[in-house]
C-alpha cells in the first residue's frame, strides 16, 4: 500500500475485453440487447468480447466481435476509453473502439449461448447518449464509449490511434491459466 503499510484484499481477476461503439455513416450506433444474469433482465451494450485468446491483439479482438456479434466490419478503427469496470475489487478492464466504415457481413452460425438471441438495433448516437443519460443504457464500458463517440463526432476531441499503448490490460488471469508465466 502507498506509505509502507499492508492490506489484504481479495480481487477477481480477469482477461479484459474489447468494446466497439460502431458509427455508421448516418450516426447510428449498433446496441446489443442482451441478458445478464447479475442483473436479473437484458441491458442494451455495445457489441464486445473477452480477450481470451491467447496472444490475441484487442484491436483483433473488437474485429473479430463486431463479425460475431453484429455481423459487422469497419475499415477505420480508433480507440476512444479505457475503462476500469471496478477498480476496488476486479483488475478489469476494457478497451472500447470506434469503429466507422461499416459494411455488414453475415454473423457466423455458431453463436454460443449468450449470443443466440441477441437483438441488434441501430440508434441514433444522440438518442443512445440520451438513453444513457436516462439511464436506459447501465453497462459501465457501453455509457463511457458513447459519450466518448458523441464528443468525437461532434469534432470536439480526437480518438486515438487503434494501436494506443494499453497500461492497465489486464495479464495476471491470462498468465495463472495458461502457466506460463506470460501475459496474453
Amino acid at each position: 500500500m502507498p506509505g509502507g503499510s499492508h492490506s489484504r484484499r481479495e480481487v477477481v481477476e480477469h482477461h479484459g475485453a474489447a468494446g466497439i461503439v460502431a458509427v455508421d455513416e448516418d450516426d447510428g450506433v449498433v446496441l446489443i440487447h442482451q441478458y445478464r444474469y447479475p442483473l436479473g433482465r437484458r441491458l442494451w451494450e455495445l457489441p464486445a468480447g473477452l480477450l481470451d485468446i491467447a496472444g490475441e491483439d484487442a484491436l483483433d479482438t473488437a474485429r473479430r466481435e463486431l463479425v460475431e456479434e453484429a455481423g459487422i466490419t469497419a475499415e477505420h478503427w480508433s480507440v476512444l476509453v479505457d475503462v476500469a469496470s471496478s477498480p476496488g475489487f476486479t483488475d478489469e478492464c476494457v478497451r472500447v473502439f470506434l469503429a466507422t466504415g461499416l459494411t455488414e457481413v453475415a454473423r457466423p452460425d455458431a453463436a454460443g449461448d449468450e449470443e443466440a438471441d441477441l437483438v441488434i438495433d441501430r440508434f441514433p448516437l444522440s438518442e443512445a447518449v440520451q438513453m444513457a443519460l436516462r439511464g436506459e443504457i447501465v453497462n459501465g464500458p457501453a455509457v463511457a464509449g458513447l459519450l466518448a463517440a458523441k464528443q468525437v463526432r461532434d469534432h470536439r476531441q480526437t480518438p486515438r490511434p487503434a494501436d494506443s499503448p494499453w497500461r492497465d490490460r489486464p495479464t495476471r488471469f491470462g498468465r495463472r491459466v495458461s502457466g506460463t508465466g506470460n501475459a496474453d
